[in-house]
């Protein structure tokens, strides 16, 4: 059950809070339906008990809160608003990228999608997809770790009839088989025929909370729906024979041939019909809201208790499935390599950056008197970093984009992307971008260059094996501070400005701070490590080891592990704040 108290949001300057001081519960095996019209609070009290907002209260699923759920998205199905995910990937991916997040088989995305009647629009883009099939993806979304709650935003919003009723039906099958369901609308009929617990809000505040039968009683009123050519005339006699008789009936015409009469039957409005011959289309009792006028669409008949359902009416749902727990980095990282190979960003930016690489390449040759490995890397003089690390950069930048611009996670959104082993799964796919960049663009450089000039300019470098490691240490480098960027800062712009920051503000500060007579360097750093160790290095291992040592002492190197130093802090410290919360 769901247990939400005293939930009051942040007050806006003058104005009063969004929400002020609502408590309800919700019970297992029941729908309740949060009501109330556009404004009154309803979304800002799910983002409440989300811990989406910053407010005051506290919400209990099954007894704890959401923060202490070690893996909310296996306890709590949440739609709020279109479904949260990148625009270019398909619905079928967007499933098994969130299957490997929450942990569980891949074979869970093909099960909802048949339940939710996705199937044939599986390899469609989510951009593509209409209002009612994006309802659908996000119940599936919502559906995909069989979760024991639901908690929904305005769910039948913009579907059909049709769909309205396939939705609130497999949202009873889902409480029948004792689970719990917490959906929004400003309709009461709605409410009133889909729910077994109506709460309504008004302003920001609660003001009823009751069953489906005595809202109904209290807040709604029966009508009688009449459709016919003659509509005014038969509202007049309707009228007349009202005051004749000293009723109470109100009639309220309506658009085209339409009319809803209050305080009457369908058996007296026949019988007036039939007296004076008036022809009548529709003649059906239905449900109108008391605080408003009726609506032109015509309804569904009164709800039936819960127990009067019948089994063709429930929606079937997909099968329960047991979620094994993994400690390792496993989880994390399968969902990374679908999230980053979901979409075709990378590939577009890997090619964009190997042929700007190469066209460089090409141009520094034909100008000369540039160094080897600056020609074999495309790295002007006067530029602070060359296109692969540019294009290393912005792939780490982008790796937090589904987190947060597009928020896939749905609950876990407020901690799935501080959690370690995300980030160490990010750091693994980006460093692995870039060291693969690294040699694609260095293999491509020597390849166009042999084509243009020939074998002349395709010498490999005497001290090739310290410049190879300060190549793919920079690649790797502007990726990671991509990355970290990214997650403090939320935002791939702010990603990007941090890596293009190393060699404009970092490098200098590092080559003004070494400057002096106080300076060491590495030198024979391999050879006194292994007398400290007491051990024979195999395969000339101190040769690799001296690289990497003045790879760190150059001032881009020492740059850069000051800036990744400095960033890895900086996130820690996000976390752990945000763990503390």
């Amino acid at each position: 059950m769901i247990q939400a108290i005293g939930l009051t949001s942040n007050p806006r300057k003058d104005l009063p809070p969004v929400v002020d001081d609502v408590s309800f519960e919700a019970h297992a095996g029941r729908v309740t339906a949060l009501l109330g019209t556009p404004g009154a609070g309803k979304t800002t009290a799910l983002r409440l008990m989300l811990e989406l907002q910053q407010g005051r209260g506290i919400t209990y699923f099954r007894g704890r809160p959401l923060h202490r759920i070690a893996h909310p998205s296996r306890e709590v199905g949440v739609l709020l608003g279109d479904v949260p995910g990148h625009p270019a990937r398909t619905v079928r991916g967007q499933l098994r990228m969130l299957c490997a997040a929450a942990g569980v088989p891949v074979r869970r995305a093909d099960e909802v999608l048949e339940v939710v009647g996705l199937v044939s629009l599986r390899d469609e883009r989510l951009s593509t997809l209409s209002r009612g099939m994006d309802r659908r993806l996000g119940l599936a979304c919502a559906l995909l770790a069989d979760p024991h709650t639901l908690v929904l935003d305005a769910p039948a919003d913009g579907l059909s009839a049709r769909e309205g009723r396939w939705l609130h039906g497999l949202l009873r099958a889902h409480a029948t088989q004792g689970g719990t369901v917490l959906f929004t609308t400003d309709d009461p009929r709605e409410a009133a025929q889909t729910a077994d617990q109506v709460v309504t809000l008004e302003a920001g505040r609660l003001v009823a909370d009751q069953e489906a039968a005595d809202f109904a009683r209290t807040r709604l009123r029966p009508r009688v729906a009449v459709r016919s050519p003659h509509a005014a005339r038969l509202g007049a006699l309707l009228a007349k024979e009202a005051r004749t008789g000293q009723r109470s009936v109100e009639i309220v015409r309506e658009d085209g041939n339409r009319l809803s009469v209050y305080g009457s039957t369908c058996a007296d409005v026949g019988e007036t019909a039939f007296r004076h011959g008036i022809l009548v289309h529709q003649l059906a009792d239905e449900t109108g809201d008391m605080g408003a006028a009726p609506d032109t669409q015509p309804t569904a008949p009164p709800p039936r208790p819960a127990g009067s359902l019948e089994s063709e009416d429930l929606s079937p749902l997909p099968p329960p499935i047991s979620v094994r727990q993994a400690p390792s980095p496993l989880r994390p990282l399968r969902y990374e390599l679908r999230r980053a190979a979901g979409v075709g960003t990378g590939y577009v930016t890997a090619a964009a950056v190997l042929i700007a690489s190469a066209l460089i390449a090409v141009i520094l040759a034909r100008i000369g008197h540039t160094p080897q490995h600056r020609l074999l890397a495309a790295w002007p003089q006067d530029f602070p970093l060359p296109p692969a690390a540019l294009g290393a950069g912005l792939l780490g930048a982008v790796a937090f984009g589904d987190e947060f611009r597009h928020p896939a996670l749905a609950t876990d959104r407020g901690t799935v992307p501080r959690r370690l082993g995300l980030l160490t799964a990010k750091l693994l796919v980006s460093g692995a971008t870039a060291l693969l960049l690294a040699f694609l663009a260095v293999g491509c450089d020597l390849e166009v260059l042999y084509l243009v000039y020939g074998r002349e300019l395709t010498q490999v470098p005497t001290d090739w094996l310290s410049l190879g490691a300060g190549w793919l240490g920079l690649l790797v480098g502007c990726a990671w501070a991509g990355v970290l960027a990214a997650g403090i800062f939320r935002s791939t712009t702010a990603g990007l400005a941090a890596v293009l920051a190393v060699p404009v503000v970092v490098v200098p500060l590092v080559q003004r701070a070494l400057e002096g007579p106080s300076v060491r360097t590495a030198a024979g750093f391999a050879t006194r490590l292994r007398e400290l160790m007491l051990v024979q290095w195999p395969f000339g291992g101190e040769r690799y080891l001296a690289a990497a040592a003045r790879v760190v002492a150059q001032p881009v190197g020492s740059a850069l592990m000051l800036s990744l130093t400095a960033l890895l802090c900086a996130y820690l410290l996000t976390t752990l704040r945000s763990r503390v919360r």
